[in-house]
């Protein structure tokens, strides 16, 4: 079960990142709702927790780096 006061990259199972905004940016490739890759987005379903953290850390960094709040 997961703990609702954990990030989502540390909870198991690891939560998908879509809040159902999805739209793809043509300028930087990524989903204006999640910050995924199309690659990533359609891997999600077939995906272990080891790669969905990684994904989820990719996010973080794009945040960080878009300074996307």
């Amino acid at each position: 079960m997961n703990d609702p006061h954990l990030p989502p990259e540390r909870q198991t199972p690891v939560p998908s990142p879509c809040i159902s905004l999805c739209k793809m940016s043509p300028e930087t490739g990524l989903c204006e709702g999640c910050l995924r890759t199309i690659d990533e987005i359609c891997a999600w379903s077939t995906a272990d927790d080891h790669a969905k953290r990684a994904v989820w850390a990719e996010i973080r960094r794009r945040e960080a780096q878009l300074g996307f709040d």
